[in-house]
C-alpha cells in the first residue's frame, strides 16, 4: 500500500515549467461549495454544543439542528452571494443529497455549478466497511442527477486510507482536493495511472477558522483577503491557484455573511484573475502538461 510519498515526486514550485493561464490571467480562484447530510441518530461530524451535563445524547438534535440550518437557509444566503459577483462554484455535496434536499440539488444543477463527490454521506472514509460501494454509490447518484459522472471528488474530512485514491482512479474520478500541498495542481501515482491533485485550503476554510480555530467573523475576510493578496503578489512571477472552501450552517449566517462577501468584492476588485471551477482548473492543468 503506497504511502503519500510514494504518489508524488517532490518538486519545487520555482523549478517547474511555466504554466499559462488563458486571457494573460496571472492566477485563478475555485470556490468549493460544501453541503452535506448529516445523521441526527449518529455522533455529528461537527458539534457547536457541548453534551449537557457533560452526557452525551442521541438523536443530538441540538447539533444536527445548527447544521440543517445550513441547507434550509444559508445555502441560499450563499446562492445569492455567488450569483451577486459571478462566481459558478464547484458542489462538494454527498450523494445522498439528492434524494434527502433535492431542492438544493436543482438548484444548482440550474445554475450549471459543477458537482463534485463528497462521500455518500458525511463520514470519514477510513471508517467505512466498504469504500468502493461508497465512491460508487455516489458517483452514481451525481451520474443519474446530472447526467455525468462527477471528474472530482473531495474527501469527508479529507479522509483518506492507502488505498482510496486507487478507488476513486478506478470509479472515474480525475482530480481530488484531499492534499493541501501546493499552489499548483500536481499528479498523483495511482494503480491505473495517475490522477491530478488540485489545490484544496485549509487555511482559507471556514470550517478551520470558524469551528475549529474558533475566531472572531471578520478573521475570515482578513486571513482570506491576505492569504489572496500574498499569492496575487507571487502570480506575477509563477501562475497559482486559490481555493476557498465554505461551508452552507458556517459561511450562511447572518453574522458571517457579509465578510464572505468582501473576500470576493476584493477578489473581484483585481485584474486578471480568473474565477473557475475545479473542473476547469482540471482541464487547463492537463492541457498544459499534455506531452502531445
Amino acid at each position: 500500500m503506497p504511502i503519500p510519498s510514494e504518489r508524488l515526486d517532490y518538486s519545487a514550485i520555482i523549478d517547474r515549467p511555466a504554466l499559462t493561464l488563458p486571457g494573460g490571467a496571472r492566477m485563478a480562484v475555485w470556490t468549493i461549495m460544501n453541503v452535506e447530510k448529516w445523521d441526527a441518530a449518529r455522533p455529528q461530524p461537527r458539534t457547536i454544543l457541548p453534551p449537557p451535563m457533560g452526557e452525551p445524547l442521541l438523536p443530538d438534535l441540538p447539533n444536527w439542528a445548527w447544521h440543517e440550518y445550513g441547507n434550509r437557509v444559508g445555502f441560499w444566503r450563499l446562492r445569492d452571494m455567488f450569483a451577486n459577483f459571478g462566481v459558478t462554484p464547484t458542489l462538494a455535496m454527498n450523494g445522498a443529497i439528492i434524494e434527502a434536499y433535492p431542492r438544493i440539488a436543482e438548484e444548482a444543477l440550474s445554475n450549471g455549478w459543477e458537482f463534485m463527490g463528497h462521500g455518500f454521506v458525511q463520514g470519514p472514509m477510513h471508517r467505512l466497511d466498504d469504500q468502493a460501494d461508497h465512491i460508487g454509490r455516489t458517483v452514481e447518484a451525481i451520474r443519474a442527477f446530472t447526467g455525468h459522472a462527477p471528474r472530482g471528488w473531495e474527501s469527508p474530512g479529507l479522509t483518506e486510507t492507502e488505498d482510496t485514491l486507487d478507488l476513486l482512479a478506478e470509479a472515474g474520478i480525475e482530480y481530488v482536493a484531499d492534499w493541501p500541498l501546493d499552489d499548483q495542481p500536481v499528479r498523483l501515482k495511482v494503480r491505473s495511472g495517475d490522477m491530478v491533485s488540485v489545490p484544496y485550503p485549509v487555511e482559507t476554510n471556514d470550517i478551520t477558522m470558524m469551528a475549529l480555530q474558533q475566531h472572531t467573523s471578520d478573521v475570515f475576510a482578513q486571513r482570506t483577503i491576505d492569504h489572496f493578496e500574498r499569492l496575487y503578489q507571487d502570480s506575477a512571477d509563477i501562475t497559482r491557484i486559490m481555493g476557498i472552501s465554505l461551508h452552507t450552517y458556517i459561511s450562511g449566517v447572518p453574522h458571517r455573511i457579509k465578510y464572505v462577501e468582501q473576500v470576493y468584492e476584493y477578489i473581484a476588485s483585481k485584474p486578471d484573475v480568473l474565477l473557475w471551477t475545479g473542473e476547469q482548473v482540471l482541464d487547463w492543468y492537463l492541457d498544459q502538461t499534455s506531452s502531445g
